[in-house]
């Protein structure tokens, strides 16, 4: 009888750790929604090709240049230069200044004309795809930290957040960054 008394606490004791661990993964948040993720937007460059994002992304995996306002430019640019995209045609990479959306055409067109005035060059253009939306909800979905940094982040084709940096580049951030965009997917 002392057996069989163990043996059924033993299977309770069991069974208490099963579903506590289906409880812990089922509670608990997954990598992608504590990574974030790009929502679905429709977009377009400013060679005026457009893209639904994030199934548009010129690669498996995408570098983003996240930006929020023009004082943005640089720490993006800092990004341009020390990853010298420019002359790496390894890496899909794009520029996405994330603005509010002012809510009619005419204005969102004077915004692309600035854009288009400090980008002239058509390779450049094609790379630069401001996205019209509400920032905060933006940066809640890709869960990025503020829209007070400009942000490098790795995007997957399905739009999963795999890996990002806030602010201005370094060797530390890239590195980090070269690695998650060199992993492939399997």
């Amino acid at each position: 009888m002392g057996y069989s008394v163990q043996h059924g606490k033993d299977a309770v004791f069991w069974l208490a750790a099963v579903l506590l661990a289906c409880a812990l993964a089922l509670g608990f948040p997954s990598e992608r929604s504590v990574m974030g993720s790009l929502p679905p937007l429709a977009a377009k460059d400013l060679n005026h090709k457009r893209l639904q994002l994030p199934a548009d992304l010129g690669a498996e995996r995408t570098l983003a240049l996240i930006g929020f306002d023009r004082s943005h430019a640089l720490g993006l640019d800092s990004w341009v230069k020390g990853l010298r995209l420019q002359d790496e045609p390894g890496i899909a990479w794009l520029r996405m200044p994330v603005l509010n959306d002012p809510g009619n055409a005419s204005h969102r067109e004077a915004l692309e004309a600035f854009l288009l005035a400090r980008y002239p060059n058509r390779q450049d253009r094609a790379r630069m795809v401001p996205v019209f939306t509400d920032r905060d909800q933006f940066v809640r979905a890709a869960g990025l930290t503020s829209t007070r940094q400009p942000h490098a982040v790795v995007l997957s084709r399905s739009g999963e957040v795999l890996a990002r940096a806030e602010g201005w580049y370094s060797e530390e951030k890239a590195q980090a960054l070269l690695e998650t965009l060199a992993e492939t997917t399997h």
